[in-house]
Parts: structure tokens; sequence; C-alpha cells
């Protein structure tokens, strides 16, 4: 396998989770956008053959590790056998649940050193973004992918701007929650402070990355929020630049 897996080890939340994004990012590419080419790869004639997603965003299929045990959890084993024995579609969405639970447990992996807070921010922030599963089944829009500029977010329930045509992103205001809604988003923590979510302070999402913040945390009003077609937070701002 061609793959760097060791080219860095992240200790941090924050580096964990770009590890995460980076890699799910690479198994997105290749589920959705560079489908045919997959399924093309994955010849069911071939030995025992695994979807890996590197941090440079790209996807690998490739022989396993053949050290025991591997540097890093590895993805399952064998995706390509059952390819012709199922529906495409359906072959694709399992393929897609085992990447899922390959992306967590190398997440965790990592994330073994973390306090139980910090394992809990963590898992906050992955729980933000759609799984592979609803993505490949279209269950939730995807977020990044390329060829799709942006799109309408919110969290179940959450109060979007009072203009429908520029709601690309949800924010959370005393006087439109109520306590349904504080229960149900009272794990979100804001991607810059890692800060509680409460009914009295706006909160904005970033179009990109569907991380929440502080309206404070990222200099946002909720006026200035409400002319904004696109949200993209620091973070995210700052990877465009350099690309």
């Amino acid at each position: 396998m061609a793959s760097s897996v060791s080219s860095w080890s992240p200790r941090t939340v924050e580096e964990i989770f770009k590890d995460y994004s980076s890699r799910r990012s690479g198994l997105v590419r290749a589920l959705v956008n560079d489908v045919d080419e997959f399924y093309a790869l994955c010849d069911p004639e071939k030995e025992n053959l695994c979807l890996y997603g590197h941090t440079n965003e790209s996807w690998e299929v490739a022989l396993p590790a053949e050290e025991v045990p591997p540097e890093l959890p590895e993805p399952a084993l064998g995706i390509n056998f059952a390819r012709d024995g199922m529906k495409r579609k359906d072959w694709l969405s399992l393929v897609a649940v085992h990447s899922d639970c390959w992306l967590l447990s190398v997440a965790f992996y990592f994330g073994a050193r973390l306090n139980r807070n910090d394992r809990k921010r963590l898992f906050s922030l992955i729980n933000d973004l759609p799984t592979l599963f609803e993505v490949v089944t279209e269950r939730k829009p995807l977020k990044d992918k390329p060829s799709i500029d942006g799109g309408s977010k919110s969290k179940n329930s959450t109060k979007r701007s009072s203009n429908d045509g520029q709601a690309q992103r949800a924010s959370k205001s005393y006087d439109e929650s109520n306590g349904e809604e504080e229960d149900e988003h009272s794990d979100t923590l804001c991607g810059s402070c890692g800060g509680n979510y409460s009914t009295d302070e706006f909160w904005i999402c970033c179009d990109i990355c569907e991380r929440w913040f502080h309206g404070k945390c990222v200099k946002i009003t909720p006026a200035k929020a409400e002319n904004m077609k696109q949200y993209k937070c620091p973070n995210c701002s700052s990877k465009r630049n350099r690309q």
C-alpha cells in the first residue's frame, strides 16, 4: 500500500479532526466523484482489496498492510469480492458503512490519549458532518463535493435566518429558541472556543465544514450574517487561500 499513514501523528482535537476530515474527503471522492473508477478497480477476481482515504484528500484501492498489527487500524478487507453479487448502489452503501467505521476507528486511535471532554468534543465535530453512508444513499446533502456550491444547511429544528433566500446558515437566538431546542443542541460545541451551546447566544454554522461557532468568537453579528450568502469559518477561509 503506497500510503503515508506515518507522515504525521495528530495529537490535539483539531489535528485529529483535520485528519478525519481529509481522509473522509478522499473517501467521498472515491464513492461519489470517482465512483466509476473506484468500481472498476474493485475487480472480484483480484486479491483482498481495501479502500483507503489519505490525509492529502486522495483515495486508494490497495492490498492491506502486511505487518501485524498494522500501524493504523485497517479498513474492511476484501470489499471487491461482493461487488458483482449485489446491486451497485447496495454494494457502494455497504462499502460506505464500513468506511465510516474505519474513519472513526482511526480518529479514536489517535484520540486514545485525549481526556473525556476532548473525546466528546472530537466526536461532536465528527458527528456534525454527514456520514459517508448518508452521502452515498443521498440521505443528507453532500457538503464537501467540489461540484456543489454551498447549499442550505441547518440542524434539526434549528431556526433559520428570516430571509429564506439566504438561508445558508442557521442562527440560534434566545427569542427563537425553546427548551426542546436547547436540549437537542446541548452537545453542540463551538469550533473556536469549545464552549457549549446556549440559547442566549448567537451561533453560526460554516457552510464548508459544518462546524458551529459563537458569533462573538468569529466576529459575526446577527445583522452581518443576515446579508451573507455563504459563511466560511476562519479555518476554511485560510485553507482556501492556501490552495
